[in-house]
């Protein structure tokens, strides 16, 4: 294998690999037994037919990309090793040269890690972040919890009011037609809950029940259903059942029920000491965040497209895993948005150009201050995964080995970082 790299514009460059024609040709013949059972040659079993006999009947080329697939797989980690460059992309690969009897010559396109450079790091000043609890942040703590211990109580005396939770039948009509999706009985609904479109909800304030009404809506110009968008719909609706949502009374008993306190005033000064922790660690991520961005707003750096479009893939991989953890398919989720993946990209990659520009910064920090992580944040760090996975520490060890651990390495120091930052931060009041 011989190795060309050239360095391009904008942190990119490209390798260009030559790999033996006798390489290419053993893949060839890899290929050959991978794909021979596709064929069907007549005079052979299938599957029987020889190499050669495929080639005449169909050409070299039905082998092509099978043998550059394996070829490409096999010489680009060592080509990216032996070109020196901090890769941080996937390779945008291009073939130059494919044919039978001659070497295999295909490019590979790189983003390089951008230089970093640091502008004012040590001493930023930002206005600090106060952790602060007020009457306020208790009572609604406390209606938050009178919320998780309400209970519905059926009515009859009344007209539906806003809050209340209703059984309704309904039946929707477009252009005086049935449509999918459009009936359904003992359906529960929130009235304010803006669950339904346009003013569904607001048209059942004040119905009995058991009477029946027409809601007249219009479906939203960017509704997930293409023929419904837009359109003016008639809804006959039928009132089942009326609930109305009834909190308990804010008082000792209250306390001791929803608590391990008897009083209220106990309880409520406990709920202002957890209040305070809460907020003083929300203000202390916050005073992270203030000088870090300070910082990066400080550096210059000039970032490759192919790296943002490696961190724009990696976000759009990690929101589907948790789209389809939920049980729901991800291709379905996309359909019913209406979102579409280049619209998804777009949306992410703001998020994607400012986590690469942290990294990067941060990274620079690392360099410039020697900072490196300690012994025994290592094993502190081992100690915390061991308990999350519910495994012995040397176990969780023997997986964090050679390229592993030093990303965890890398990832400590990076934290070790942003508190020499805040450390060494003006934090104005």
């Amino acid at each position: 294998m011989s190795l060309q790299v050239e360095k391009l514009e904008k942190n990119t460059a490209k390798l260009t690999i030559e790999v033996p024609a006798e390489q290419f040709a053993a893949a060839m013949k890899n290929a050959y037994e991978k794909t021979k059972n596709r064929y069907n040659i007549p005079g052979f079993r299938k599957g029987k037919a020889p190499y050669q006999m495929i080639k005449q009947m169909f050409g070299a080329g039905v082998f092509f990309e099978d043998a550059a697939n394996e070829v490409i797989d096999a010489t680009y980690p060592d080509a990216a090793k032996e070109s020196g460059l901090d890769i941080v992309s996937r390779p945008s690969v291009s073939l130059e040269q494919i044919e039978e009897g001659k070497s295999l010559v295909y490019t590979a396109t790189v983003a390089v890690k951008p230089e970093v450079t640091l502008g004012e790091y040590k001493g930023v000043e930002v206005q600090k972040a106060k952790a602060e609890v007020t009457d306020e942040d208790i009572e609604a703590e406390i209606n938050r919890v009178r919320e998780q211990n309400s209970r519905l109580i059926t009515v009859d005396d009344r007209g539906v009011e806003d809050g209340d939770r209703v059984t309704i039948d309904f039946d929707g009509y477009v252009d005086g037609k049935r449509f999918d999706g459009g009936k359904s009985e003992d359906y529960p609904l929130v009235i304010g809950s803006h669950t339904f479109i346009d003013t569904f909800e607001e048209q059942l304030v004040g119905k009995l029940v058991g009477e029946e009404c027409e809601v007249n809506v219009t479906f939203p110009e960017e509704y997930h259903v293409a023929e419904l968008k837009s359109k003016p719909a008639l809804f006959k609706v039928t009132v089942k059942e009326i609930q109305k949502k009834e909190l308990p009374e804010v008082n000792d008993e209250f306390a001791s029920e929803v608590s391990d306190f008897d009083t209220l005033e106990e309880y409520k000064k406990d709920l202002a000491e957890k209040l305070l922790k809460e907020k003083q660690t929300a203000a202390a991520t916050a005073n992270e965040n203030k000088v870090v961005e300070k910082v990066v707003e400080n550096a210059t750096m000039e970032i490759p497209e192919l790296m943002i479009d490696e961190q724009v893939n990696g976000m759009i991989n990690n929101y589907a895993r948790r789209i389809e953890s939920q049980g729901i398919s991800f291709k379905d989720y996309m359909e019913v948005t209406g979102m579409g993946i280049e619209k998804l990209a777009e949306q992410m990659r703001p998020a994607a150009i400012k986590n690469i520009e942290t990294r990067l910064v941060l990274e620079a920090v690392v360099q410039a201050e020697n900072l490196e992580a300690s012994d025994e944040a290592i094993e502190e760090q081992f100690n915390k995964m061991a308990e999350s996975y519910r495994m012995e520490k040397d176990e969780i060890k023997k997986m964090y080995e050679g390229e592993r651990l030093e990303q965890m390495k890398q990832d400590l120091a990076v934290q070790e970082a942003i508190d020499f930052l805040v450390a060494e931060a003006k934090l104005a009041d």
